[in-house]
């Protein structure tokens, strides 16, 4: 199987800042992002519990932000790809994450993966969602110049629902199709 996470320079310098924190506390982050990965626009910490953070994991505002976005990032990828808690760890520890920060996804993946999963898939991704399909065919027989003619119209409704506004909108596209006769 291919690696899902690709170890650019940005993941390089998350991985080393990952690799120094306290294995209770890395823990304990990764539970939290996991718990609050499902949330769309929502932070995983205040303003304040990051920077109870900063104090605690002994890092600066930006680097702090890198641990963050990478370890929610490799989550995310994890739910995209559906991996099995072994070849998470595997993986981790192919991009030089420690075996036990790659033990701790691993393990918070294992207990946490399948209902963040879930809870995934009720999210909609898409601004519009399609409510219903309507449609009608028309078929004119014959014309005075032909008598075998057999030309088709359709007329398809597409009911569209606003993610935000739930209001329905309406597409009506109108197409020929011609069958062989």
């Amino acid at each position: 199987m291919s690696s899902f996470i690709k170890e650019t320079q940005s993941i390089k310098e998350a991985v080393t800042l990952i690799n120094a924190i306290d294995l209770n506390k890395f823990s304990r982050l990764i539970s939290r992002i996991i718990q609050k990965l499902h949330l769309k626009g929502e932070r995983t910490f205040s303003e304040e519990e990051e920077e109870k953070l900063q104090t605690a994991l002994s890092l600066d505002k930006q680097a702090l932000d890198l641990v963050l976005e990478t370890s929610a990032f490799i989550l995310e990828q994890a739910v995209y790809h559906n991996v099995k808690p072994a070849s998470l760890q595997q993986q981790l520890q192919g991009i030089s994450v420690s075996p036990d920060k790659a033990e701790v996804f691993s393990q918070t993946w294992s207990i946490s993966g399948p209902e963040l999963v879930n809870r995934l898939k009720h999210n909609i991704f898409a601004p519009k969602k399609l409510d219903f399909v309507s449609w009608q065919l028309n078929l004119q027989m014959a014309q005075s110049s032909q008598a075998r003619l057999k030309s088709p119209s359709a007329v398809l409704q597409l009911g569209l629902n606003n993610e935000d506004s739930q209001v329905a909108s309406w597409l009506g596209e109108k197409d020929q199709w011609w069958f062989g006769s």
